[in-house]
């Protein structure tokens, strides 16, 4: 056990430890290579103030305490090497007119000083102590430390990537309303070319006779079907030029790239299916983990990263939702076109040929087309949705 005298005698004298405590502490720690400062705050149980007091006293100074809130000009930390403050355990904190506050380990150093007045352009210098955990964070928060070490300047990082995040999601729901809107479309279609088999029907029926009412109806059912046709042919010639079969996937790949710096040490989950989507989601843990702060501030970085993770769910799905939309409409042309090809032969077989009868190749004509664009809509949905070609090989 080494004897150097500690700034913490302070703690025995105001009745918060006992010697023993304090030497068994000091012994605690250097068996296990750590700060006596770790021992304190962990085992012990010291309050963080009280420990800052106490160095405080010790080292006739004031004290700080980390506060990622605090607004550290960029031109104090600018170029500093972290390396060089991790050793000499010091960092600039604020600008108090034309003073700059430095928290120190050891306020006394002169080698810190020396090295503080060579890299920190100031007039004056205020050094006040703090422990090494809280300088350890202000290095890892403002000199840009590994991801998972980062703690106040990460939110900034994590509010960009959950703009990223909504702005696709955005987008997706843009893409969802288009294909509602062209499934209303093709609805007002749909009624429309009823509309004229029926005129063509009660006309055929009626020993080919085309009365007012059949007029009426077949005039009516025209300008359903061209309505329908023209709002939906604009939706198609914006949406359907898009790269959809593999550029949806990859956009969302790149939203919630991010999650690659949050994945735990266990073995990711299988997915459901072989969809690239599906492994995407296979990537991010389907749970939160809470993870007690210290200090209380820290907390808002650890539910930032959890509401980002949640996000990137969220993400994922609306993917999901974008991809049924398009084989939905897809699946509805379909069912239509099929229709109205069998609504046309079946007219054609039963009522015979007559003046009237090129409405049915006109039905016919228009399941066709219909059913071929329907195929165009849902085959590249199905692809990536079940794996098929590239999404398999990503």
């Amino acid at each position: 056990m080494t004897t150097e005298p500690t700034p913490y005698v302070t703690l025995v004298e105001d009745g918060v430890l006992t010697p023993e405590q304090l030497a068994a502490a000091r012994e605690g720690a250097d068996a296990r290579g750590v700060e006596l400062e770790r021992v304190l705050l962990k085992d012990l149980g010291v309050p963080r103030c009280t420990l800052l007091a106490a160095l405080a006293r010790h080292f006739g100074c004031r004290f700080i305490q980390y506060d990622e809130r605090i607004p550290v000009p960029t031109r104090l930390f600018s170029g500093l090497d972290g390396a060089k403050l991790r050793a000499e355990k010091w960092f600039p904190v604020m600008m108090l007119g034309e003073t700059a506050v430095i928290a120190a380990a050891d306020p006394h150093s002169e080698t810190m000083k020396a090295q503080v007045m060579r890299c920190v352009p100031a007039a004056r210098y205020e050094f006040r102590v703090a422990l090494a955990e809280d300088l350890r964070w202000y290095i890892q928060d403002y000199l840009h430390a590994e991801a998972k070490r980062l703690i106040g300047i990460e939110r900034t990082g994590l509010a960009q990537w959950r703009n990223n995040m909504a702005l696709w999601r955005t987008r997706l729901a843009c893409h969802r309303t288009d294909h509602a809107r062209a499934r209303t479309s093709m609805k007002l279609l749909r009624w429309g070319l009823a509309m004229v088999a029926l005129s063509n029907a009660l006309t055929r029926i009626h020993e080919n006779l085309l009365r007012p009412h059949h007029i009426a109806i077949l005039a009516v059912g025209i300008a359903l079907a061209a309505a329908g046709l023209y709002d939906y042919l604009k939706i198609r010639r914006r949406r359907m030029s898009a790269p959809w079969r593999h550029a949806m996937v990859d956009v969302t790949q790149e939203a919630i790239r991010f999650t690659e710096r949050y994945h735990l040490e266990e073995a990711p989950p299988k997915p459901k299916d072989r969809s690239a989507l599906a492994r995407l989601a296979a990537s991010i843990p389907d749970y939160c983990s809470y993870i007690p702060p210290v200090p209380a501030s820290k907390e808002r970085t650890y539910l930032a990263r959890e509401r980002n993770m949640l996000a990137a769910q969220r993400t994922i799905a609306a993917s999901h939702r974008t991809l049924y939309a398009r084989a939905r409409t897809g699946l509805a042309f379909l069912r239509t076109g099929i229709s109205f090809m069998a609504l046309g032969f079946v007219m054609k077989q039963v009522l015979g040929t007559g003046p009237y009868s090129y409405l049915d190749y006109v039905l016919v004509g228009a399941g066709f087309l219909m059913t071929l664009d329907g195929a165009l809509w849902y085959l590249p949905a199905r692809a990536v949705r079940y794996g098929i070609g590239r999404a398999v090989a990503e």
